[in-house]
């Protein structure tokens, strides 16, 4: 007998000349999650499309419980008891969640109708066992994210899955939401269910992970237990080179108030903000999703308006109508969800970055293609920008590279304070040391940045100074100088 439930071994695919997966390896204990780590562009997207059957390798082969299989469809790795979890689940929105779990293995009737009691009653004995109490005639479209990939999973057990993907699982959800589902996983795993879990985040990897896998380039780098590799170690399994730290050092002179926000105050949103922020500083602003935090700066850029208090720019009050108001006033924001609310995902990147400048390229009401190209150009080098060019699509980049296209957009406009809502959300590691260098270059050309993020790592290794929000209120003001992560936490949670 094997040693393991699933064993790949040198896999290949190919698109045409392009090597996805270049002899790539993969082992899977029973009972164990495995982490699955690289770059966007490392191959971990096609590989899962292989183990799922939605792709056949050109070559290698697969043992599933020492077997060699093939799969020419998903429903065949189904049938095998192998279910992918997604960030983004595929769900059908108006069903509902009884009939989502059933999709495709509806429970029937005598009469050949469906049998709704039945179906209901499983689904709920299914939820309960992952501590869910989730309404199983609800829609799916009215559950949250978290929600809809517990369903998922219940989904999967229905299937009686014994292998269980899952594809950057916590990227959309809150820290709450992130320990429910660590409690969900580790109970899976004691009850045998094999998992693997693809991330960018460490946290997620520490603290969930028995053992880690790293592709780089469609290739296999190397499997260790999480006992026996070191952080430094395995980015440089990553990246391909060293990196010191991951948060490259800022020497940056910090000028005057820029900003100041003084006792603004939003009915059932937030009361009695107050903080300012000067030129080259980042100033975090961090705590709980929900706490606030995003709302305030919503606000700030004129997205909401506050019931009362008073904003300062350059010591000068102003009162911000509208997030157009803001851009001319010189106060620009990097949303949270880029390709929602920042990006047209099929326009080229030389439209998306004059998007919100286009006075500035327009002359007589005719926009100026030729400057709209070449400034786009200029910001890409200044960016460092990974494109084929700027004709291409948001869309054919890697999350880290659409973030960029943001960036540009906002610096096309001449702004003075820069809100940045979670901007390394959702990329690879080498991605996010990029975009920190582009914040440490924006704070040295002297932009006032206030940084939203969830991460205590991030917020610890860029800011200069620390705001805590709990609750709409400001729980704690600190120094990068004295914040721990303890510290940090206790503010976010103590009551």
């Amino acid at each position: 007998m094997s040693n393991y439930i699933l064993e790949l071994s040198k896999i290949v695919k190919t698109f045409g000349s392009v090597v996805a997966l270049n002899g790539v390896n993969f082992q899977l204990r029973p009972g164990e999650i495995h982490c699955l780590m690289g770059e966007n562009g490392a191959g971990k997207s096609t590989f899962i499309k292989i183990i799922t059957g939605v792709l056949q390798p050109n070559s290698g082969t697969i043992l599933l419980n020492g077997k060699r299989v093939e799969f020419a469809n998903s429903i065949e790795s189904s049938k095998k008891g192998i279910a992918a979890i997604y960030q983004h689940p595929a769900i059908f929105p108006s069903l509902s969640v009884t009939e989502n779990i059933f999709m495709s293995q509806e429970i029937l009737t005598k009469m050949k109708t469906y049998n709704y009691p039945k179906m209901r009653k499983i689904a709920r004995s299914i939820l309960s066992t992952l501590d869910s109490r989730i309404n199983v005639n609800a829609p799916m479209s009215s559950l949250s994210v978290a929600e809809q990939q517990l369903v998922e999973i219940a989904k999967a057990l229905s299937r009686n899955a014994k292998i269980l993907i899952l594809d950057e699982p916590t990227a959309s959800l809150t820290k709450f939401e992130c320990e429910q589902l660590y409690k969900i996983l580790d109970d899976l795993k004691k009850k045998g269910v094999s998992m693997i879990f693809i991330t960018h985040r460490f946290e997620d990897m520490y603290r969930m992970a028995d053992r880690v896998t790293v592709f780089r380039d469609a290739t296999y780098i190397g499997t260790w237990d999480m006992k026996g590799i070191k952080e430094n170690d395995l980015i440089k399994a990553m990246v391909g080179r060293e990196l010191t730290t991951l948060y490259p050092k800022r020497d940056v002179k910090i000028g005057k108030e820029v900003l100041r926000v003084k006792n603004i105050s939003k009915t059932g949103y937030f009361k009695n903000i107050s903080f300012s922020v000067r030129a080259g500083e980042v100033l975090a602003l961090t705590g709980l999703v929900g706490s606030g935090r995003t709302e305030v700066c919503q606000t700030i850029f004129g997205i909401n308006h506050y019931d009362s208090g008073k904003l300062y720019l350059n010591k000068e009050e102003i009162y911000v109508k509208n997030p157009k108001h803001a851009l001319k006033l010189g106060i620009g924001l990097l949303p949270e969800d880029r390709q929602l609310t920042g990006l047209l995902l099929n326009l080229p990147i030389y439209q998306n970055a004059s998007s919100m400048a286009l006075d500035k390229f327009a002359r007589f009401s005719l926009l100026n293609k030729s400057k709209e190209i070449k400034s786009a150009e200029e910001l890409a080098v200044d960016l460092r920008l990974k494109a084929s060019s700027v004709m291409a699509p948001p869309s054919s980049l890697s999350g880290g590279n659409q973030q960029k296209v943001v960036f540009a957009k906002l610096l096309n406009r001449d702004l003075k304070v820069l809100i940045l809502d979670e901007p390394t959300k959702g990329v690879d590691i080498l991605a996010k040391y990029s975009i920190y260098e582009v914040i440490n270059d924006l704070a040295k050309q002297g932009y006032a940045i206030i940084m939203i993020s969830s991460e205590m790592s991030e917020v610890l290794g860029m800011a200069d100074r620390i705001i805590v929000m709990r609750s709409g209120r400001i729980a704690k003001e600190m120094s990068i100088k004295v914040a721990t992560q303890e510290k940090i936490m206790e503010a976010s949670v103590k009551q």
